[in-house]
Formats: C-alpha cells, structure tokens, sequence
C-alpha cells in the first residue's frame, strides 16, 4: 500500500531537494529542454528536418526529436531533384511514437510526409493571394466524379455544370486545356475551392450582347456559329448573343430536319429578320440571302398550264410535289382520278414518283400551288351522254346500298343510281335488299343522265311494261268479287295483297255495315277475305276494296241509301272506298311537301290519311 503521507512529506523537505540537485547538476536543464523541445512536436505541424540517411524505400530524417522520422522514397518526383543527405526540407509530422512505442514502426521512428507538407504550405500561401469573386488560371488534370480538378498553385474543383454555358458532351474533353475561372467559394477548412468558367463565359457574354445589341440591324449579313442543334431549329452565335435560325427560315426547299443544312459549331452568313431589344431575341435567315422563287411564281406556272414534279411527301389528304427547288404543290386526294375510288393517295403515287400535273390554282402570297393529276386525262363523264344514251339498256354490278336505293357500277369510277321508286311496278318496297344484293349483276334501263352532277338514273321496273297501263285495269273491273290475303292493318284500314307485288286498300269504313273502331276485330294478317273492287285508279296505282258490298246487289250499290240502316248514310262522293266520281282520287291524300323521288314514303300507310 502506498504511503501518500510519506510521498508528501519528502516532497516538501529542502534537504532531500538540494541532495537531488547536487547529483544531477547541469543534466537537470538539459533534460528539461530536451521535454519543452519534445512537447513541440505534435501531429500534424510542419517543422524543418535534416536528411541523415537515404535508402531504397525511406529517407532517415532528423526533426529534433528523441528519434529520427522517415519519409517514404515515392513522395520525391521523377521530375524533382533526388534527396541529398544533409539537405534541410519541411515536412509534417503524420505520427509520433507513445509510451507503448509505434504498432506500425518496430524502430519507434517518427512517421513524416514531405508531399502532405508541401501542399499545405502552398494551400496556406494560395489563402493569402485567393478571395471569393476572383479570377484564376489554371491546367485542367484530370476527370473526377460531378467535374474536373484544376491545378491553380492547388488542385481546385471545376464542377461539370459550371464549364460552359451548355454542357459539353464530354468535359474530359478539356483535360490538358488551360482555362480561366471564377472563385465560387473557399472552404478553408476542408481545403477546397469551388471555380466556375461558366459564370465568367455569361459576364462576358452580356458585355458582348449588350454592345453587340447597338450595333444590330434588320436586314444586316452577320456571321455567327452554330452553337446547338434543335427540331426546330438552330441557335447560332453572333459573336455574344444567340440568335434563333428557324428550320422554315433555312431553304426555301422542304428539309425534315436542321442538321441537313447546318452543324454545330460551323460558321455561316446569316440575315438578321426580327430584334426584339426587351426580351434580347434575334431572329435569323439563311434563305433570306437568296431571292425567293415564289416572287414570278405566276407567271411561271400559269393556271390549266401541264408541269412535271417529283413526289416529295404523301399524307392521308394527298401528295406534295416539288417542281423545282423551293417550290412545292398539292395534289389533294379528290384531284388524282376521274374514276378509281381512292382511300389513300399512297395507291397511286410514292415519295419519289416523277409525275405530270396541271396548275389549278396559285397563293403567291400563301406560297402555295394547288395542283391536278386527274386533270392530264379526259374526263370519262364528258362522254357519259353518248356511252349511255336515255331509254338504253345497260348492265353493271350492285356495289353498294343504301335506305333509298342502290348504286350500281356500269365501269370503273362510274355508277348509276337504282332509285326503291324504279325497282318494281307493283311491290311496294322498303329497302333495296328485299330485291338485290351486294355484288349482283343486274340490267337496267338508263333513265336519265346528268353530266355537269355526275349523276346517272336507272330503272328496273321500265325494262318491262308498266301493267297499270292495260293488264290491272283489265283485270280487275269495278264490282268484280275477288279474293285476297290480308298483308297489313292499319289505323285506317286494311291492306289486302291480291297477287305478288300487287295490293288493295280496304278502307276501315268499307269492313262491316256498322262502325269499326279497331279493324284487327274484324280480320287478321294472313287471313284470306272476299273483296269487292270499289275502283282501279292507274294514275295514283292504287286499288279500292269493300268488305262490306260483297252481297250487296247491284241496285243497292247504285243506291247506297237503301242499304241496311245500322251503317251511317255517306254521300257517294265521299265514300272513302273510291266509289265516287270517276275523275277523283281512290282517297283524299294529303299533299306532300315535295314530289322528289327520295321523299316517297317507304309504307303505303304513310300516304293513306288516318279516319
């Protein structure tokens, strides 16, 4: 156990004090110098130290300190002079030894760098001559993550958004390059400093633009170069200031894109369109410099005159073709034939297709030609008249049909229209797929033809004869009792097919002797009833039928007052059978607003008035 007391008390006793310094004598202050030297030697300090030794691998060098410190033999360039004994550097003190000795160095040495010294002597030297907002220069040596290292007297970082003003593809590109920059920002404690040449480029730049600005004027040839590459178009330097070069602005010929007339960083002679001084925008030309060819386009492409072009671009609406370099029109899709049914313009022409067009139209101030393909041919429908004469029999096939007709193609690109109307004498017909089909060959007769609408009428029915002419009337007498299949009821009456195609109105007023609110309580579709013919009318081709006169004799059809009571009395010229006067009509119709073939009804109730 130790004695404190003890230790205290031999402490303070000034014989055992002076015994010490009497045996120590001067070796008491050379061992506290040799302390108070020591104590300076911390970490990271830069002292003076003398070579002692040079091997392979180290430099033995002497700082002062109770052992020597080495440095290793790598930190002296090839392009440095070798170390010499007995030269004096500075150096930095990495590590020294503690009471347990050095686990990295089994010779206790102290641990130096001459490299690490140096840098920071030139990093301290560097802070004294460098601020903020400065102006450097610099050998840009080497790429490293987000920019470039730039060796001012210091290595310094350039990051890659600062190198230009539009970054460049590949910044290793400036490796080698001697650059001037801009302090950014110092950061003396982790030792770094942040340059841009990019700020230095736009300061530069806007002194340019604003003296380049005075000096511009609309219609002046400036050179410039080009500088970026859009869809659009091309920005061009001018010495200061970009100025736009539109793609519409390059050639006076079509161009799909900037790049077949202009690459980046070629210098040309452009034409200054537009400045707008606020906004600091210019507006560039390069076809401005030649004169335009649509200033004579008239004269040198008069309308109706025959031109040959190439097919530059076809779109769903026609082709484009180029007559000679700036000077494109368009074939629309309705002006390439007289008679083929076009769905895409791409069926008749290809980019690259030499073709002969005719002028039909021309926008000088537009700048645009409307051209005609079909027109360098005749025109087939000049002649339709003298092809198809009226009354004469053709044949063609059905292409198409529709509500009111069909359209059947006699040749290619020319059709005649097959009206319901002119299909059958007799039948009445609602759509035209009760008697044709798509793709039939069928013969008719040309009805009527119409050149300047290119429109021709044919008939079905006319090819034979018209049997209201002769064979109804005949047939069917007035007070002739026939039979008949119930086909239709209506609110006014019944419908009554006598033969195929041919039918009868049976009024609502002429189906029993007494009053009929509802004529399906008297007879049903399909049934098969007696008539009597009240009246054949060929000019309106309709039929009156009774029900109710079938027994009735002849004196009392002479004498409508001496039928049974139950029905109402009805003057003769009223009878809605079609019993009355010779020359009026079957019934009393309303009259239509037009008597146009396409207004026809399509079902007999739709002509016949509701009781």
């Amino acid at each position: 156990m130790v004695n404190r007391n003890l230790i205290r008390s031999l402490e303070s006793d000034p014989s055992l004090k002076a015994v010490f310094q009497a045996a120590m004598g001067d070796a008491t202050e050379t061992i506290v110098t040799e302390i108070e030297n020591e104590s300076d030697f911390d970490v990271n300090k830069i002292v003076n130290g003398r070579i002692v030794r040079i091997d392979n691998e180290t430099v033995l060098v002497d700082v002062g300190y109770k052992s020597e410190g080495t440095i290793a033999r790598d930190e002296w360039d090839e392009h440095e002079e070798p170390p010499q004994v007995g030269q004096t550097i500075q150096v930095l003190i990495e590590e020294v030894e503690d009471e347990t000795g050095m686990a990295d160095d089994p010779h206790g040495r102290v641990r130096l760098s001459k490299r690490k010294a140096e840098k920071i002597l030139q990093w301290e030297k560097m802070m004294k001559t460098v601020q903020e907002g400065q102006v450097v220069t610099g050998t840009v040596t080497r790429k490293i993550k987000g920019g470039l290292l730039v060796d001012i007297g210091v290595n310094v970082f350039l990051p890659a958004s600062q190198v230009d003003i539009r970054r460049p593809g590949d910044i290793g590109d400036y490796i080698g390059r001697v650059v001037q920059c801009e302090v950014l920002k110092i950061d003396e404690a982790r030792r770094n400093i942040v340059v841009s040449r990019r700020s230095l480029i736009e300061k530069q730049r806007e002194e340019d633009r604003e003296q380049l600005l005075g000096e511009l004027e609309v219609g002046q040839l400036r050179k410039g170069v080009v500088k970026n590459i859009a869809d659009f178009g091309a920005f061009v330097d001018l010495g200061g200031i970009d100025g736009l070069l539109h793609i519409t602005d390059m050639s006076w010929e079509r161009i799909g894109h900037p790049s077949e007339m202009v690459s980046i960083d070629q210098e040309i002679e452009v034409m200054i369109l537009h400045i707008d001084r606020e906004k600091q925008k210019i507006a560039l030309g390069l076809k401005q410099k030649q004169s335009n060819p649509w200033d004579n386009v008239e004269a040198k492409y008069p309308v109706n005159s025959k031109v040959r072009g190439t097919v530059v671009n076809v779109m769903s609406y026609g082709a484009f073709v180029k007559l000679e370099p700036g000077i494109e029109g368009l074939v629309h899709i309705s002006e390439m034939s007289w008679t083929k049914r076009i769905n895409h313009p791409s069926e008749l022409v290809q980019i690259g297709d030499e073709i002969e067009v005719v002028i039909l139209a021309v926008d000088r101030n537009g700048q645009q030609l409307s051209l005609g393909m079909k027109q360098t041919q005749e025109n087939p429908w000049t002649t339709v008249g003298d092809r198809y004469p009226i009354d004469s029999i053709v044949k063609g096939k059905v292409r198409n049909l529709t509500n009111y007709g069909a359209f059947i193609e006699l040749e290619e690109g020319i059709d005649g229209l097959l009206h319901v109307s002119d299909m059958s004498w007799t039948r009445k017909i609602s759509h035209p797929s009760e008697m044709l089909e798509k793709g039939q060959q069928v013969e008719c007769k040309v009805l009527s033809v119409d050149q300047e609408r290119r429109r021709i009428a044919l008939g079905l029915k006319q090819l034979d004869q018209d049997p209201w002419a002769h064979d109804i009337p005949n047939k069917y007498q007035p007070g002739q009792v026939v039979r008949g299949k119930v086909t239709k009821i209506t609110n006014f009456g019944v419908f009554v097919g006598l033969e195929d195609g041919l039918e009868g109105l049976l009024h609502i007023s002429e189906l029993a002797d007494h009053k009929v609110e509802n004529p399906e309580e008297i007879v049903k579709v399909g049934e098969e009833i007696e008539v009597k013919i009240l009246r054949v009318d060929s000019d309106e081709r309709k039929i009156g039928l009774s029900r109710k006169r079938v027994e009735w004799a002849e004196e009392v059809e002479a004498h409508p007052q001496a039928a049974p009571t139950s029905a109402p009395s009805i003057p003769a010229s009223e009878l809605k059978g079609g019993v009355g006067h010779s020359s009026g009509p079957l019934i009393q119709p309303i009259k239509p607003a037009s008597n146009s073939r396409q207004a026809e009804p399509d079902s007999p109730e739709e002509s016949e008035p509701s009781e």
